[in-house]
C-alpha cells in the first residue's frame, strides 16, 4: 500500500469515516424517531412512553430511575440476557444474568 492509501485510511479511521457506524447512528435515529411519532400519534390520555416499534424493537423513553436501571442491567433474577435499554431504543445487556450464568456455569 502507498504511503499516500495508508495516510486516507488512517485520517477516515480517526475522523470516524466507516460507513458501518454511520449506518448504524441513521437506523438508531430513525427508530427513535419513529418512536416519538408512534407516541404523538396516541392520544395524550394513552401515551406511556415506552414499547415496541414494529412490535420488535423496544424503545423507553420515560425518565430512567435506578429501580428500572438496576431491573434491566443488573438482575441475576432475569428470564433473557438481552433486555430493552434504560433509555433510548433497543436493546441491552443485563450483566447480572450474564454473571448468574457465569457463577452457575464454573460452580461458584
Amino acid at each position: 500500500m502507498s504511503r499516500k492509501k495508508h495516510t486516507d485510511h488512517a485520517e477516515k479511521a480517526a475522523h470516524g469515516g466507516g460507513g458501518l457506524k454511520k449506518f448504524l447512528t441513521l437506523v438508531a435515529l430513525a427508530l427513535t424517531a419513529a418512536a416519538v411519532v408512534k407516541e404523538l400519534r396516541t392520544p395524550a390520555a394513552e401515551r406511556t412512553w415506552h414499547g415496541k416499534i414494529a412490535s420488535v424493537v423496544p424503545y423507553e423513553l420515560r425518565v430512567p430511575t435506578l429501580a428500572r436501571a438496576r431491573e434491566r442491567l443488573w438482575d441475576p433474577d432475569a428470564e433473557n440476557v438481552v433486555g430493552p435499554r434504560v433509555f433510548g431504543v433497543g436493546w441491552t445487556v443485563n450483566m447480572g444474568k450474564v454473571t448468574a450464568m457465569v457463577r452457575e456455569k464454573i460452580g461458584v
